[in-house]
């Protein structure tokens, strides 16, 4: 974390039949839950939508990414915003039980030093 942010991203299935419930949820995202992302050192968060996946991206800013996002889980808004998107998606085949959005590997980066 050279330049001081921690760039993190994910991925995971989008049921097909509760795309347009996704989309609706997130032309509106709940403001404290934007509040939430915030206070946890979440910036420029972005998800991405193609042929059925959905790749989430975002650049934290903070000291201990564990940590913040224990105290993100801990509050009761994210979490019943996690359970209604929630329900909208499922994990990929390499997702471990339990486990819903899985990591992806940086494998390029402009300007990232070699």
């Amino acid at each position: 974390m050279a330049d001081g942010v921690q760039r993190v991203a994910s991925v995971i299935r989008l049921r097909p039949e509760q795309e347009d419930r996704y989309l609706e949820l997130h032309r509106a995202v709940w403001p404290a839950v934007e509040s939430q992302l915030h206070a946890a050192g979440i910036t420029n968060y972005s998800i991405f939508l193609r042929d059925g996946l959905l790749f989430s991206y975002f650049e934290y800013t903070g000291e201990d990414l564990e940590a913040d996002m224990a105290v993100l889980h801990s509050d009761a808004t994210m979490r019943e915003w996690l359970r209604v998107t929630g329900e909208c998606q499922e994990p990929l085949p390499s997702a471990q039980p339990g486990e819903g959005w899985v990591a992806a590997v940086e494998v390029y980066r402009l300007g990232r030093p070699r």
